[in-house]
């Protein structure tokens, strides 16, 4: 007897062949905003054109060489000069006024972006004082940073100090007030400790910022050095230039300005290294 209305039949499903699924639509291809993947030594290209043009132009007379040397004459001046042993002895005092006042300026700028940052009084407090103090001019900081301090090495590394103080602060509080919300509250649900949480959610939060700045404040101690050594200095790469103004030098001139160039283009190099390296778990279109 059949238990089941005439008419009505269950469908036969082992002698049925399963139904094939779907295929997957296939994705379009990613398109990159970069033209592929970046040259190792590919931010060497732009110096090399312009060495490429001051060379040519130098060559075929276009450059007047009592106005801007050719490449050739700042070579061999620098050269005259390291066997003299001027350069070196300058230079030496110069990257330790910069080195010395970038470490005080990054470590006084941190702290104050994690008060700020982390503290909802502190960034009261700091930060307005900060902003404020942002819109002097670093010159005109310098007649009472003269009379405050004298005109001997603790202003000039204040100055430099000053100067590299407000990129990493600005930077380095503008990402820790960017930090995901989501994030603070799971560190809450899952009650991690105060050295836990700067670990975990502040230190990944915040470093981005904080080598953005770096980055800035590494150039700006080079321009403050710069600014430093015009005022009564006895040393330096700033007191070889002006000294070679005051005579006409314009080639040794020239060799302290290519000094300057490249210690900052070289320590931003470093600074992007460290940078790539630090933050190599971030896709981005340079990698």
């Amino acid at each position: 007897m059949n238990a089941y209305p005439e008419g009505l039949h269950l469908p036969a499903l082992q002698e049925e062949a399963p139904t094939a699924r779907p295929a997957k639509p296939r994705l379009a291809p990613r398109h990159r905003l970069s033209l592929g993947k970046p040259a190792r030594y590919g931010v060497l290209l732009g110096p090399a054109l312009l060495l490429l043009y001051w060379s040519v132009l130098s060559a075929t007379g276009w450059l007047d060489p009592r106005t801007l040397p050719a490449p050739w004459t700042a070579i061999t001046t620098a050269v005259d000069l390291i066997r003299e042993g001027r350069l070196q002895e300058n230079l030496a005092i110069s990257a330790w006024r910069a080195l010395t006042g970038l470490g005080f300026g990054v470590a006084v700028g941190v702290a104050l972006a994690l008060l700020s940052g982390l503290s909802l009084l502190g960034g009261y407090v700091i930060d307005g004082l900060v902003q404020i103090k942002r819109g002097v001019p670093i010159l005109a900081l310098i007649p009472f940073m003269i009379l405050w301090l004298g005109i001997g090495e603790t202003m000039k590394i204040t100055l430099i100090a000053t100067a590299v103080f407000f990129p990493v602060y600005i930077n380095t509080h503008n990402a820790l007030r960017a930090i995901d919300i989501r994030h603070v509250e799971l560190a809450e649900t899952v009650r991690l400790t105060r050295w836990q949480f700067l670990r975990y959610v502040v230190i990944p939060g915040s470093l981005p910022g904080f080598l953005t700045g770096l980055r800035f404040s590494v150039t700006s101690s080079w321009l403050a050095l710069v600014v430093v050594e015009q005022l009564n200095a006895t040393s330096g790469i700033g007191y070889m230039v002006t000294l070679a103004r005051n005579y006409a030098q314009t080639d040794v001139m020239l060799v302290g300005l290519v000094v300057y160039a490249l210690l900052g283009f070289g320590s931003d190099a470093l600074v992007r290294q460290l940078e790539r390296h630090l933050l190599r778990w971030r896709r981005t279109l340079g990698q």
